[in-house]
């Protein structure tokens, strides 16, 4: 049997992985300049894995490259952030539509839970907690959905949304959590249509948060 050159993937994933959650964090704040050394020792790992993790972030709008001379952290644009805004909304409404009818009980527990740890998170200001949290709610309908096209673009446009709701968390987290509530009771009864009302809502709850941030 042939041995597959898996050990790459993983490094690469890892550099992606850190490094993006890095920027999403402010801990790489917008305009600082990246190196693939200093971040390959940072860490543990060759430059390659970190070279192509650059590649990867710079074609998702967390990074910019001029070749031969710096690869940076892009600036925080409300536009950007808008336009990413508004495809992730829109892959979410198409997951919920599709998802409520096959959702089972346990599916839907484990939103009611999710959002449990979402509101508690929210109260004691933990913002990693409440990002997981919510995360968590929506990934079931995103799971039960099963499109994968959908999934793929949720995946890749919404590290661009976190910086911002890092940013001004707080600020819309307390309604987040009640309109949460009304998308798990549609979900519990099955009504699809309400549900995707509501995901809109969230949504456009997140939009209204954008048009209020100055760009860096």
């Amino acid at each position: 049997m042939a041995i597959r050159p898996v050990q790459r993937t993983l490094l690469r994933d890892r550099a992606y992985e850190a490094i993006r959650d890095a920027i999403v964090a402010g801990e790489i704040e917008p305009g600082a300049i990246v190196r693939d050394a200093e971040l390959a020792e940072r860490l543990g790992l060759s430059r390659a894995p970190v070279r192509e993790a650059f590649s990867r972030l710079v074609d998702e709008g967390l990074l910019e490259s001029k070749p031969q001379s710096y690869t940076r952290v892009t600036p925080l644009v409300t536009a950007d952030v808008r336009d990413a805004a508004a495809v992730v909304g829109a892959m979410h409404e198409l997951a919920t539509r599709t998802a409520v009818p096959r959702l089972f009980a346990a599916d839907v527990q484990a939103m009611r839970t999710a959002n449990e740890r979402f509101a508690a998170a929210v109260g004691a200001g933990d913002v990693d907690g409440a990002l997981r949290a919510d995360d968590a709610l929506h990934d079931v309908l995103v799971r039960v959905a099963a499109n994968h096209a959908a999934a793929a673009t949720i995946t890749r446009y919404t590290p661009l949304i976190r910086r911002l709701e890092r940013r001004r968390f707080g600020e819309s987290s307390c309604r987040s959590a009640g309109l949460h509530d009304q998308l798990i009771e549609a979900c519990a009864s099955g009504d699809a249509e309400t549900a995707v009302t509501v995901t809109a809502e969230i949504w456009r709850s997140l939009a209204d948060m954008v048009d209020l941030t100055p760009d860096d």
